[in-house]
């Protein structure tokens, strides 16, 4: 199972990433933008991924991802559970998340892209 403490070890090494904690929950941010956050009992990872795709996300994967609830409707953003979620699919998702709101010479320089 993945944990936060390897999320934060994916996450804080990207350039521009922080780490907040908001109403008791964690959350990785670039500027104000955030791209990766928790559920308060660090269950759900929330995480930045394209509003177009994210129903075919879950409905490949229901068992690993569910669509935001409410209001999270409208951002570009889809839950993870943590218990389903492999070590490298985590990775794979918390860099596109950071690389959504990064400029795109960043990204070149991080992963070479």
């Amino acid at each position: 199972m993945v944990t936060v403490d390897d999320v934060r070890a994916v996450a804080l090494p990207l350039p521009r990433t922080y780490e907040a904690l908001i109403r008791d929950r964690i959350k990785f941010k670039v500027g104000q933008i955030v791209y990766v956050a928790f559920s308060r009992d660090e269950t759900l990872m929330g995480f930045g991924y394209p509003r177009e795709e994210r129903a075919a996300l879950v409905e490949a994967e229901p068992d690993m991802f569910v669509m935001p609830t409410g209001g999270d409707l409208r951002y570009r953003w889809v839950i993870a559970r943590m218990a389903a979620l492999p070590a490298d699919r985590m990775r794979e998702l918390v860099t596109d998340a950071w690389a959504m709101c990064v400029p795109k010479f960043l990204i070149r320089q991080q992963l070479g892209r």
